[in-house]
């Protein structure tokens, strides 16, 4: 039996004090490695922002003074100059669902989330600052003078464990809107949000942004946390990363004065126009770019192509091509450098049989191209995808053939996030029918797994929505 001297250590923070005692032994995603960390019942009242007058201290910072901050931050961040940053980097490639050498390449870029550039151009675009800086005045039309100003909140935090800079992502998100994040993290990357937090400890431990940042691990579930942490006493905002279970059970804890950001778990496709399908030539790079939309970080975001829809259609000379095609995106595949993919670490054993039952029975209708840990292309023989294109994961792409683009807008729904288009005038008619179907974001092919710091995401302002809205009106002397 693993114990706890065998064990990762994850620290809970609170608000600048790290506590290392009272650990529970957990299992990390995956089953091989063990981590160490604090129980955080015993921790829950203090974990609470308790009086949130307390967030004044933030109030009191300019946003540029917050991004000078956090680009000092993202200075001490890197692989190589942190060793708070080696050791989650070494637990996440145990716990990953992503290899060594595509996390050592995140690790190694996390200052770049904190380009100070990149910050002040999303709080500007996102929220505004002078919103954030003070209170914006308007006179309405009826002779009311509104004054309306962003306020930070209390907010828990579950954040993704899909890749490090979510944990990152979160900081910045919670430093910009000046709240008090309780950042909940993930069995997959339990530690990389700790590593960041004890990083602005040793940078500036008295500063009001190291003060309002806490991380904890606790399984989901554990009613002596979440019962006494869910309280509109204690919060009044939760932003949950997370697949299906983990959103429907925090759902519960909604109520009267919390508000629920959920970056819930989507699925992305791709659409290609015929005129990719008139040779050889015009295939390559077109294939070239799907491969970096389906097999770019292991197929592990959301943003990841999973079904791809082809207008090169439906006949047999047209299934014949995608065939051809599916070969090209293959190889495109097992050539991306090692850094941005490479085989899968787990293969989902549920994908693994189906794509096997494929390649037993299923030549009628599939063709498989590929089928181990190197990832596989499906390609559909009729204008259906496979019925287990919702599990698609580690490199395995289903290539469905249509003789009309309107086939796929018909198949988008609210489910649907980022979708990659060939070529850009495709995207540019198709796309305010895809939106109206319910998609979320539309890509230029190649560049699905980039997220430009517009501050969208899910067809959401999550940016916006952190923030509380306050406004002051006078009306005159009554």
């Amino acid at each position: 039996m693993m114990t706890e001297g065998d064990a990762f250590r994850v620290p809970l923070i609170i608000r600048g004090k790290i506590i290392e005692e009272n650990s529970l032994v957990h299992g990390g995603r995956g089953g091989s490695v063990a981590f160490a960390a604090p129980d955080v019942a015993a921790f829950a009242e203090g974990l609470c922002l308790s009086n949130p007058d307390t967030l004044a201290d933030l109030h009191a910072l300019s946003v540029a003074e917050i991004i000078d901050y956090l680009e000092e931050l993202g200075q001490r961040l890197p692989l190589g100059r942190n060793g708070w940053i080696e050791e989650a980097f070494r637990l996440s490639c145990h716990t990953s669902g992503l290899g060594p050498d595509i996390l050592q390449g995140m690790y190694k870029t996390l200052d770049r989330q904190l380009d100070p550039v990149a910050l002040r151009e999303v709080a500007d675009a996102a929220i505004g600052i002078d919103y954030l800086d003070g209170w914006v005045e308007r006179r309405l039309h009826d002779g009311v003078t509104a004054r309306v100003r962003a306020f930070g909140a209390r907010a828990v935090h579950i954040v993704a464990g899909n890749a490090p800079g979510t944990s990152l992502l979160t900081i910045a998100r919670n430093a910009i809107t000046r709240g008090d994040a309780i950042i909940k993290t993930p069995s997959n990357d339990p530690l990389t949000a700790a590593a960041i937090a004890r990083t602005m400890i040793e940078m500036a431990p008295d500063h009001p942004l190291t003060r309002h940042v806490s991380v904890a691990y606790w399984k989901g579930g554990d009613t002596s946390v979440e019962e006494r942490l869910y309280a509109p006493r204690n919060i009044e905002k939760i932003v949950a990363w997370g697949g299906m279970s983990s959103i429907r059970h925090v759902a519960k804890y909604i109520q009267p004065g919390i508000e629920l950001i959920a970056l819930d778990p989507k699925l992305s496709s791709t659409i290609i126009g015929r005129d990719a399908f008139r040779d050889e030539k015009s295939m390559r790079p077109v294939a070239d770019a799907l491969a970096m939309d389906g097999g770019g970080l292991n197929q592990e975001g959301c943003v990841n192509a999973r079904v791809v829809w082809a207008e090169c259609g439906t006949d047999e000379a047209g299934i014949a091509q995608l065939a051809r095609f599916g070969g090209m995106v293959y190889e495109a595949i097992q050539a991306l450098p090692a850094h941005l993919s490479g085989p899968a670490v787990r293969m989902d054993a549920r994908l693994a049989e189906e794509i096997e039952s494929l390649q037993i029975g299923g030549a009628d209708w599939y063709t498989v191209i590929g089928g181990g840990v190197e990832g596989s292309v499906v390609v559909s023989h009729t204008d259906e995808p496979v019925d287990f294109a919702d599990i698609l994961t580690n490199r395995v792409l289903n290539l469905v053939p249509m003789d009309d683009v309107a086939t796929a807008v018909d198949a988008v729904t609210s489910y649907t996030q980022t979708i990659g288009i060939w070529p850009e005038s495709l995207k540019e008619r198709l796309r305010d029918s895809l939106a109206l179907q319910g998609a979320q974001r539309m890509v230029t092919l190649g560049r699905a797994i980039g997220m430009p710091g517009h501050g969208i995401q899910d067809a959401i302002e999550p940016w916006r929505r952190m923030c509380r809205w306050i406004v002051d009106e006078s009306h005159g002397d009554v």
